[in-house]
């Protein structure tokens, strides 16, 4: 360690300079902004094969997980660091800023650096931002969902699937939820992709009432998991597979193989483990990259519900109104129509 309190690490061909090293990010067991570089250095091959060449936004801790956070969707680079790669990404209403792009280990570290307890990352790539290559199933635990109610969920998400050729890959979210990816050829983009989303959710809603739902207003849902279909809409970011979250214990967004969905326990999946788990088994999504997959067989999904007069979902309230969607007012406030017949 240098006399500044600085760690420099030399990875990708470049030099990274890790500040105050020393710094605890996590207080369970009291991992430090080091700790953390080393654990994406540990896990380099399958966090890059997952996000490599994909923007990124920042999510910054700068006094560790338990301090608070934002965003930072503007990156440039510096005198220190020149070699920091940007893309220019937008957001529903068009504004522009340049996001990080993970061209490699040594802009992830970057980023780690700047207390990054989170990679939020786009379905897109840098060099191809006009078409979305993931579709992302976000399995959402609301209030009485069970984690046990997610691992049923995501088997029916895996069935739906399997019966129609698609095939899907787990992970963890880092908290209560499973994201199902499926990695696309690179040839719609992200408004087809999120009206796929959307069949997918009704598909499983009506195959399991009783446990899932596509219901927007949250008024609606009950205690069932709820397929957030609008992580697929265009401009949106996931939180992205091997990065670690913002808690004490600092767990990890950990893919896992479908054979582990009864028994994958994600409290025991953080930076102190993942890289053991990695080191014995491997990358559970290493086929993923090149399997790229139609998105064919789910938008017949789509012009099914379309043709059977189904409207659009809802689309989050940043978005401007879009063609086909149902009033964005939640059913509890909606107006009731008014009478024009004599009593």
């Amino acid at each position: 360690m240098t006399a500044d309190d600085t760690e420099v690490l030399e990875v990708a061909g470049r030099k990274v300079r890790i500040t105050s090293p020393g710094k605890v990010l996590f207080p369970a067991r009291g991992e430090t902004k080091l700790d953390l570089a080393r654990y994406y250095l540990a896990v380099a091959e399958p966090l890059m094969a997952a996000m490599g060449g994909r923007p990124v936004l920042l999510q910054r801790f700068p006094k560790g997980s338990g301090g608070p956070s934002f965003f930072q969707k503007r990156v440039a680079p510096t005198a220190t660091d020149p070699w920091v790669t940007t893309t220019v990404v937008s957001t529903p209403n068009g504004t522009t800023s340049n996001a990080l792009v993970a061209v490699d280990l040594a802009h992830v570290l970057w980023a780690v650096n700047l207390g990054c307890l989170g990679f939020h990352v786009w379905p897109v790539t840098a060099a191809d931002p006009g078409h979305t290559d993931e579709l992302r199933i976000d399995l959402d635990p609301g209030p009485g969902v069970t984690f046990a109610m997610i691992q049923e969920a995501a088997a029916e998400a895996k069935g739906l699937l399997d019966g129609l050729g698609v095939v899907g890959h787990p992970k963890t979210t880092g908290n209560r939820g499973i994201h199902v990816y499926v990695r696309l050829q690179p040839r719609w983009d992200g408004y087809e992709v999120r009206s796929a989303a959307v069949a997918v959710a009704r598909e499983l809603e009506r195959r399991r009432p009783d446990l899932i739902t596509a219901a927007w207003w949250k008024e609606e849902r009950g205690a069932r998991v709820f397929v957030d279909f609008n992580q697929n809409a265009p401009h949106k970011t996931v939180f992205g597979a091997w990065s670690v979250r913002a808690n004490p214990h600092g767990q990890v967004s950990t893919p896992f193989a479908w054979a582990e969905l009864e028994s994958i326990a994600p409290a025991e999946l953080t930076l102190a483990t993942v890289p053991s788990r990695v080191a014995e088994h491997g990358d559970p999504w290493a086929a993923m990259s090149s399997r790229r997959q139609s998105l064919e067989p789910l938008l017949e999904l789509h012009r099914r519900d379309m043709a059977s007069g189904l409207m659009d979902a809802p689309w989050p309230p940043v978005y401007p109104k879009m063609p086909g969607e149902p009033p964005r007012v939640q059913p509890s406030r909606a107006r009731r129509p008014i009478s024009t017949e004599a009593d």
